[in-house]
């Protein structure tokens, strides 16, 4: 697996709280790149300039880098991991850099939110639960389609969704706060009633608090031309059918939104799981400590 070793000037940033978004404080990414292989994947974006995405960029210096800037904060919130990387992707069994990050929010008394679409997060338990104990927890699992043969073809080197289902159940089963990212869905591909219906019932069966939904997917500069040779490796002649209807769009809004949203609300108010966002928010992240540290 291509790796390549990085140090990094800063880890935490602090975020701006959005009606459209979850409800943590701090954003924080220990790898760069991804060999998880998802066809649709955003972070190949020109934009954020990773370079040579399946090379797994290796932030070194992040265990004492995070202690150095944990310490110095004035005030304790929630620090999201996964919004760039997955932080459970391969190489952390070797480097334990997400567990390590773990360990030292538990000690300074920091809440957490992962990003994942790996089981290994089920190997930090103990951790969490000890986050959990001071502050706030929440494992999103993003799942796009109930069909694991699908899954395999477009998320081809991660976790299928019902091992991610799986995993969802034994972390509520042990006090973990944890929900569903249904995005993206892909038009053509992913975008129909039952695949959405599908995640929402298997979502309850498995105890989720939460399903959070894109009716499309994003599509920039980079990512496109990935994302695009996949489709003709996959799916031969939906290439064609998103040029035609979407040109060079950035969001791709499935043809389906209309029904797709209402068969997806009634669903999930009927099986009483959230999934507009600023309930989300209220419900999920209403226990979060934020007090100020004292400086003594």
């Amino acid at each position: 697996m291509d790796r390549k070793h990085i140090l990094s000037k800063t880890l935490l940033t602090k975020v701006k709280k959005s009606d459209y978004w979850f409800g943590y404080d701090f954003n924080m990414n220990l790898f760069r790149g991804c060999v998880h292989g998802c066809i649709y994947c955003d972070s190949r974006s020109d934009c954020y300039q990773v370079g040579n995405f399946e090379e797994i960029k290796v932030k070194i210096n992040s265990t004492e880098l995070l202690k150095q800037e944990l310490s110095s904060k004035r005030t304790k919130g929630v620090i999201c991991m996964g919004s760039m990387s997955d932080p459970y992707n391969p190489l952390e069994r070797e480097y334990e850099l997400t567990r390590k990050a773990l360990e030292l929010i538990a000690d300074f008394g920091f809440g957490v939110m992962v990003i994942t679409k790996s089981n290994l997060v089920l190997r930090d338990i103990d951790l969490l639960k000890k986050i959990n104990k001071k502050n706030k927890v929440v494992i999103g699992f993003t799942i796009t389609t109930f069909d694991d043969d699908l899954g395999k073809i477009i998320e081809p080197n991660v976790n299928v969704s019902s091992k991610r289902f799986e995993a969802i159940k034994t972390l509520v089963d042990a006090g973990i706060t944890s929900g569903v990212l249904l995005m993206p869905l892909l038009p053509f591909i992913n975008d129909n009633v039952k695949n959405v219906i599908g995640i929402v019932e298997e979502s309850k069966k498995v105890g989720a608090s939460f399903v959070y939904p894109l009716f499309g997917v994003t599509i920039r500069d980079g990512q496109r031309e990935y994302f695009y040779d996949s489709l003709d490796k996959k799916f031969p002649g939906i290439k064609e059918k998103y040029i035609s209807t979407y040109g060079n769009r950035y969001y791709c809004e499935s043809l389906n939104k209309s029904i797709l949203e209402r068969e997806f609300k009634k669903s999930c108010e009927k099986n009483k799981i959230l999934y507009k966002m600023n309930e989300i928010n209220l419900e999920i992240f209403k226990n979060v400590v934020i007090e100020q540290i004292s400086l003594f």
